[in-house]
């Protein structure tokens, strides 16, 4: 079929200095308190990369030639005896490309680059309000090695932190 415009499927890269702003931008209009225990980003904006968030703990998803999401991966602790382990700790999809595989390419990849970087398991923590977050989280081999309950109040509810993980 002559022009068509299924989506094509998402590609996976390192981030590098200039996806901050784009990156930034998607952080902003994604949150929510389904996902979110920080207040809602108010003006003026902190750079999306930083000391603590350099490009390198991120990888970026890119559909159409836009970046359309992006998932960091650090170290839970700075402890030599918990190198191995490897932690989602932020996905994000921009709305416009939610429901294409992005979050689940960006998933995939993480894993990808935890065993790359010869880490043997990654981990994650996830709001037990936020179901559909599970269910793919589910869907690629994490299991519930964990339950906070109450762990956070967010909009006059309390919240429970789920501790999610597997061996790559």
């Amino acid at each position: 079929m002559s022009g068509s415009s299924a989506p094509s499927a998402p590609r996976v890269r390192p981030a590098v200095a200039a996806d901050g702003d784009v990156l930034a931008l998607i952080d902003r209009v994604t949150w929510s308190p389904l996902h979110a225990v920080t207040p809602e980003p108010q003006p003026p904006y902190a750079d999306f990369f930083d000391a603590r968030h350099p490009p390198e703990e991120y990888l970026v998803a890119e559909s159409g030639g836009r970046v359309v999401g992006y998932v960091r991966l650090g170290r839970p602790t700075p402890l030599d005896c918990n190198a191995h382990v490897r932690q989602i700790q932020g996905l994000a999809v921009a709305d416009e490309a939610r429901g294409r595989g992005v979050g689940r390419a960006l998933v995939r990849a993480a894993v990808e680059e935890t065993r790359r970087r010869g880490a043997r398991r990654i981990t994650l923590r996830v709001l037990g309000h936020n179901a559909p977050a599970r269910r793919l989280y589910e869907s690629e081999g994490f299991a519930v090695e964990g339950v906070l309950p109450g762990e956070f109040l967010l909009a006059g509810e309390y919240v429970d932190d789920v501790l999610m993980g597997r061996a790559v």
